[in-house]
């Protein structure tokens, strides 16, 4: 059975079967070279902090060994998978010694899901599911590794929707990709997405990157732009402003911690006044 395979030391599994990734980010395969009649388990190796897996006309199993190039412990690393819109052919599975958790159905490409993991909790087991026809299948995802220590995604890992701690919040201020002042324009709600889109109008920007605020066509020294949150969050348009943070995943721009930008600076004035602030943020 394949589950047995999981226990076998790599070696055992290598051979013809083993696949290497050329550039160790990501991988691309085909079930077509595997004779019809063999169930193959084949190891795929990434090293990356970022990249993809393809697997057309899955036959058998992958196993995908996620063993990014740092120093970083295991147990400081979540890895988030995100399948391609129309990927079918195969179950994605979370392993860890024989026992295995499903992650994403065979045919399950909801637009934006996306599941996470600690890597301390095991590896990425791919199995294909019988099929009637020999259509043509693939089965895919993107992956991206981020540091669990960073507070918001520890809190985005944990649950998405909770209001953060005045730690968390500082943290995020200092380390987050976006950390903003503004207010909420509008709210689109997205349910075949399970998303919710956040237009935000900007009059503070204190870091981005990927360029996710622009600057508004009328030159008034505003910013635009849109983040991303879970629809069970339940955002709704609000009036006044708010300190926004968050990360991008998967070219996108994800809420983190976004409290009130008058309880933002009751928390860094108190922290400033104990000399706890883990950097410092123009308040005018």
């Amino acid at each position: 059975p394949l589950l047995l395979l999981l226990l076998l030391p790599a070696v055992l599994l290598g051979g013809a079967g083993a696949q290497y990734s050329s550039d160790l980010c990501s991988w691309k395969g085909s079930g077509l070279t595997h004779e019809t009649h063999r169930k193959e388990v084949e190891q795929v190796y990434l090293r990356c902090a970022a990249g993809a897996v393809e697997w057309m006309y899955p036959t058998g199993a992958l196993i995908v060994n996620l063993r990014p190039n740092t120093f970083s412990p295991a147990r400081h690393l979540a890895v988030c998978i995100k399948p391609f819109r129309d990927s079918s052919g195969a179950n994605i599975y979370l392993e860890k010694t024989g026992e295995l958790r499903l992650l994403v159905p065979d045919g399950d490409g909801r637009p934006g899901r996306v599941q996470c993991f600690g890597l301390e909790q095991g590896g990425l087991f791919v199995e294909a599911t019988p099929q009637q026809d020999i259509g043509r299948r693939t089965t895919g995802f993107q992956y991206e590794l981020i540091r669990r220590h960073r507070a918001s995604d520890l809190h985005e890992l944990s649950a998405p929707c909770r209001p953060c701690s005045d730690t968390e919040v500082l943290l995020a201020v200092c380390t987050s990709d976006f950390a903003v002042r503004g207010s909420i324009q509008e709210v689109t709600h997205e349910p075949e997405r399970q998303d919710s889109a956040i237009h935000l109008r900007v009059s503070r920007l204190y870091r981005q990157k990927s360029r996710v605020f622009e600057p508004v066509p009328e030159g008034d020294g505003h910013w635009q732009g849109r983040v991303r949150t879970l629809l069970e969050c339940g955002v709704r348009p609000g009036h006044g402003d708010f300190l926004f943070t968050g990360h991008m995943h998967f070219g996108e721009a994800r809420l983190g911690c976004a409290p009130r930008f008058k309880d933002f600076q009751r928390m860094y004035r108190d922290a400033q006044e104990r000399g706890l602030n883990p950097c410092e943020v123009g308040m005018d």
